[in-house]
């Protein structure tokens, strides 16, 4: 039985965590991971830092990265690379070029948010005080727990649903095709992330990932918050049918109140070490 576990999809402030990648690789080595990925969106800010704090804990980290994407009528597609070369210089200025429009997006929503306030007769939101609780890369889930300790709400489906979805501003997407070739020429390979997010529907998603394949996917997120025993299944054999490697994460982001923990999702879901094996068998594959 299996008993070697890793988490390889983790967020830290870089992007809309809650804890410094030093923190995240801590508490791994304190739910005893072997192995860990800090895969931020957009961002690969804290990779080198987390992988130094592992090596002071024994704890294997592997530079990651979540892609914002879209592809035909999918948007908001989510897509992790994994084993890259985090120092390449074209992958830094791509994703630093979508770190800036992401910084001015979540400064138009916080004002947004504070138009709606006023016009409710309230205290609008301290925009350096919402940067402060950030600790680094201001999200969206960073705002509602402003509203929440302001009163202003009592959850964060509260405070999405009242302010952060009216209020919202467009995101800013990689197309798949381009998403796929930035992290397969930094020298990493990409795995679709917790497909029933991107649609529930078994034909569509069998299709889609097909289309994926051809541009050249080489994994899929099995293990994710999104699928119960009967999903892990049939997306085990989904990425099989294709040749394609499995993996999986929590998708930790450290928010109060959260089921989710480092090294453990919804439904305490539990990643295999063999999925990092999968990993490093396809990125010696690539490099052969």
């Amino acid at each position: 039985m299996e008993t070697r576990y890793v988490d390889l999809h983790l967020h830290s402030t870089c992007s809309d965590g809650y804890y410094s990648p030093e923190e995240v690789v801590a508490l791994a080595a304190k739910a005893g991971l072997l192995a860990i990925a800090l895969a931020d969106h957009d961002n690969i800010d804290g990779v080198d830092a987390a992988i130094r704090a592992g090596n002071e804990v024994g704890v294997e980290v592997i530079a990651a990265v979540e892609l914002s994407s879209q592809w035909l009528e999918y948007t908001d597609m989510h897509l992790l690379g994994y084993g890259f070369d985090f120092q390449d210089p074209y992958l830094i200025r791509a994703l630093s070029e979508f770190q800036e429009f992401r910084a001015i997006r979540n400064r138009q929503i916080v004002e947004r948010v504070n138009l709606k306030l006023i016009d409710e007769q309230r205290q609008p939101l301290d925009p350096d005080a919402v940067r402060k609780l950030a600790g680094g890369t201001i999200g969206r889930p960073h705002i509602a727990l402003a509203l929440r300790q302001a009163g202003y709400v009592s959850s964060n489906d509260q405070a999405f649903e009242r302010y952060l979805v009216p209020c919202n501003v467009p995101k800013r997407y990689f197309p798949a095709d381009d998403a796929i070739k930035l992290i397969h020429g930094s020298g990493g390979i990409v795995v679709l992330a917790h497909p029933p997010y991107v649609t529930r529907d078994r034909r569509k998603l069998e299709a889609l990932v097909g289309e994926l394949v051809g541009l050249g996917l080489d994994g899929i997120e099995v293990y994710n918050n999104g699928s119960g025993l009967e999903d892990t299944d049939w997306l085990i054999k989904l990425a099989r049918g294709h040749d394609l490697i499995v993996t999986g994460g929590s998708d930790f982001h450290g928010d109060s109140g959260s089921m989710i923990e480092v090294g453990r999702g919804v439904r305490g879901i539990r990643v295999p070490y063999s999925c990092v094996e999968e990993i490093k068998a396809a990125l010696e594959k690539m490099h052969r």
